[in-house]
């Protein structure tokens, strides 16, 4: 694939997340769970220009994914996207002009064709994104306890493929977690964990796919390292680490790549 589409995460984790999907005719703000200030630090710190954002889309309504979205629309006028669901799931979301889409649609943004899909989580309609132009694509998808046909479909053979890798196994069921909270992040609505992604990636890695980005990642029930070397068994990449001692993973041959994003550091795959 020639490389149009890029991805920015500013934060992915339960305490704030957002990202900016830049394509050839600007950038798209997917959630917004984190201040203004902090929203457009985090671009700086990536030289990414935050004016040169041209729409938002939320994936569900949870506070760490949209609780920065009021103030943020206060200096911003371009058109927000989600499902009636999520936009009209909290009282403030109501509030603001939404353009309604389902959670199996197809749209133009920024250059890109952006296509939903149906996630599975504990809220009223959330969906996760695949970002595409004639020569590139991008799958989006965080905040699902599984992946549905459709899901499986439409994250494949992404070049950037960034896909949720909640918590190890064994981390939550001995971890300090109430049992509901337990269940709840475990269950087929809550969060995947790095053996479902492990799983999913022997589906999703195709001859395209060059950068696998673990998303949401559990700052008590996970571990980047932990993350990365199950998903590097997968696919049988070699773990080490990157030019700031984080963990990651590269296939032998050094067409893919795997990393985390994270709370507290922003990171761009490009």
């Amino acid at each position: 694939m020639t490389p149009e589409i890029h991805l920015h995460v500013l934060a992915s984790g339960s305490k704030g997340n957002a990202a900016l999907v830049e394509g050839p005719g600007g950038l798209v703000l997917v959630d917004d769970g984190l201040s203004r200030r902090a929203l457009l630090g985090r671009a700086d710190e990536l030289g990414v220009d935050a004016e040169r954002i041209v729409g938002v889309i939320l994936t569900h309504e949870h506070s760490d994914h949209v609780g920065g979205l009021t103030v943020f629309c206060n200096r911003f006028d371009g058109p927000l996207f989600a499902t009636a669901g999520t936009a009209g799931a909290r009282r403030y979301l109501a509030e603001l002009p939404f353009e309604l889409v389902g959670h199996s649609d197809e749209f133009e943004l920024a250059g890109m064709r952006v296509r939903t899909f149906p996630t599975s989580h504990d809220v009223a309609d959330p969906v996760g994104l695949r970002f595409s132009t004639e020569d590139d694509a991008l799958g989006f998808c965080t905040d699902t306890g599984e992946l549905g046909d459709e899901a499986l479909e439409a994250l494949a053979d992404a070049r950037i493929l960034a896909l949720e890798s909640n918590h190890d196994e064994h981390m939550l069921a001995t971890g300090d977690y109430p049992s509901y909270l337990k269940a709840r992040v475990a269950g087929p609505t809550g969060h995947l964990s790095n053996a479902q992604a492990a799983a999913a990636l022997e589906q999703l890695v195709g001859e395209d796919t060059e950068t696998v980005v673990a998303m949401h990642l559990s700052q008590e029930n996970n571990r980047p390292s932990v993350c990365v070397r199950m998903l590097a068994a997968a696919v049988g990449a070699v773990v080490g680490a990157d030019e700031d001692g984080r963990p990651e993973a590269r296939a032998p041959d050094g067409r893919l790549t795997i990393c985390c994003a994270a709370q507290d550091w922003p990171l761009t795959v490009w």
